[in-house]
Order: structure tokens, then C-alpha cells, then sequence
């Protein structure tokens, strides 16, 4: 399959919806992706995230050899290229969810109405919460809270891109936007409204010390705050990731997350 999409891709200027053997090497794919048999994603062995360019040039594919039709939810009625997901093997889906086909949810996933693109992976045991959104490509991983409003960015393109990576026992807080290959390390969590991109500066609260930029670390407590720089017009805040605590242990203490914020005065 790998093979067969990378000789379309390089032939993808000329592939039409006409071309019926490029549209099913494609539909095979997406299928795939569907099932949860490939990723767009995963993290390797050394701890970094790893893309399988491959699988992004199949979702690009699709858009090129996929004819406009339409598809129904209930009384509502969409036209589009890709179709809507229709396996939701042990997951709760509210009404009200949407999610297309190409993207893959875990069995004990729950779907409050939210939005999950193609290439998302969501893992078991996971909570995509009231206008949550999951982009395209983005990885999440395993019991993750995404809370109301939280907007996790998609990237298509090129196929190289890192995608976002929410990784195992995360919580995302309300209105928080986690987007540009940013990173949540595994048990971290961040307060609402959080803005966390690949170059977000992310600072120690307790020391000053600077971390590594676009990521949320592992079982910290992350707040949005600034950074005063100076300007030739004046000094102005910019915006930064403060990690306030590090909580031990990766599962979700909500009550140990509250009185951190709490503490802080900042909301979840």
C-alpha cells in the first residue's frame, strides 16, 4: 500500500475522481486509517514523534480522487469529498458529534458533540468534550480529558509536518488551543485557556528556568502567562507556558489538579 501511494503521489497533478484504480489504492488507505490499522503519527522509540508521510499523502490523495457526494446524520444532509465515520465500535457518541471517516476512535472513547477530523487518532478510555475540536492528523492519546471549546490544530501539509501529539493521562482545559505540532507530554495539564504552539516559550515557575518551546511537560501544571520583551515602542507581555508544579504520578487527580490552580487562582 505504501508503494502503491507513493507512485501516486508523484503523479498526483494528474489524478482526477475519473481515475478509478488511483480512487481505490486511495479508499484502501483511508479505510486503513479508519480502523486504526495505520497512524499519521506515533511517537518512536526514542521518544520522538515519528510521521509516516505516506499516510498524509493518502488523505491529500483522497481529496484529488474522491467525488463530491452527499451523506446524511439524521435530518441533516452534507455534501463533501470524504464521507462521514461510520464505525464506532464501544464508543458513546453524543448527538450532535461529527466525525469523518479516515480518523480513528478507540473503543471506550466518548464524543460529547465535537469534531474530529481525518488522520485523528483518539485513543481508549479518552473524553472529547462539548466543541471540542480534533484536527487533522492530530494525536490523542490514551485517558485524555480535551474539555469544552479546546481546539487541538490539524496540519495536512507538507506531508512531513508534525502533527499535535496529546500524549496518555493528559488534561487540556477549557477554551485552550493546542495547535502547530505542539506537544502535551504524558500526565500534563494545562489550565484554561492555555495557547500552546511548536514555538511557544515554556518556563519554570520555581526556578525560571527556561524549557524546551512548544511543549507541555510531562505531570506539569501549566498556566498561559507573559513574558515582559522590550520593543523599541515600549515593553509589552508576551505569551508564554508557566509550569507551576509538577504532580506526581500520570493519572487524572482532578482534585490535586483544582487545588494547584486554585492556589494560583486560575480556572480549569
Amino acid at each position: 500500500m505504501k508503494a502503491a501511494i507513493n507512485e501516486l503521489w508523484e503523479r498526483r497533478a494528474d489524478l482526477t475522481p475519473v481515475d478509478g484504480d488511483a480512487r481505490t489504492v486511495v479508499s484502501k488507505a483511508i479505510e486503513a486509517l479508519d480502523r486504526g490499522e495505520i497512524r499519521v503519527a506515533e511517537i518512536g522509540d526514542d521518544g520522538e514523534v515519528v510521521v509516516n508521510e505516506w499516510v498524509k499523502q493518502a488523505i491529500l490523495l483522497s481529496f484529488k480522487v474522491l467525488e463530491m457526494a452527499p451523506s446524511e446524520a439524521g435530518p441533516f444532509v452534507y455534501q463533501d469529498r470524504m464521507p462521514l465515520k461510520t464505525r464506532f465500535d464501544g464508543v458513546r457518541v453524543v448527538p450532535g458529534a461529527i466525525v469523518r471517516w479516515g480518523s480513528y476512535i478507540s473503543p471506550g472513547t466518548i464524543l460529547m458533540p465535537s469534531f474530529v477530523n481525518i488522520g485523528g487518532y483518539v485513543d481508549e478510555g479518552t473524553m472529547v468534550d462539548t466543541w471540542a475540536t480534533v484536527g487533522s492528523c492530530a494525536q490523542i492519546g490514551k485517558r485524555v480529558h480535551l474539555s469544552g471549546g479546546v481546539g487541538i490544530g490539524g496540519v495536512l501539509e507538507p506531508p512531513n509536518a508534525v502533527p499535535v501529539v496529546i500524549e496518555d493521562d493528559a488534561f487540556v482545559g477549557s477554551r485552550s488551543m493546542v495547535v502547530d505540532g505542539a506537544r502535551v507530554r504524558r500526565g500534563a495539564k494545562l489550565g484554561a485557556g492555555c495557547i500552546l504552539t511548536a514555538s511557544t516559550r515554556v518556563f519554570d515557575a520555581e526556578t525560571g528556568d527556561e524549557l524546551p518551546r512548544g511543549e507541555a511537560p510531562e505531570r506539569a501544571v501549566c498556566v498561559s502567562a507573559s513574558r515582559v520583551k522590550s520593543f523599541p515602542g515600549g515593553d509589552f507581555g508576551m505569551p508564554c507556558l508557566l509550569v507551576l508544579r509538577r504532580l506526581e504520578g500520570t493519572e487524572h487527580d482532578k482534585l490535586a489538579l483544582n487545588d494547584v490552580l486554585r492556589e494560583h487562582g486560575v480556572a480549569t
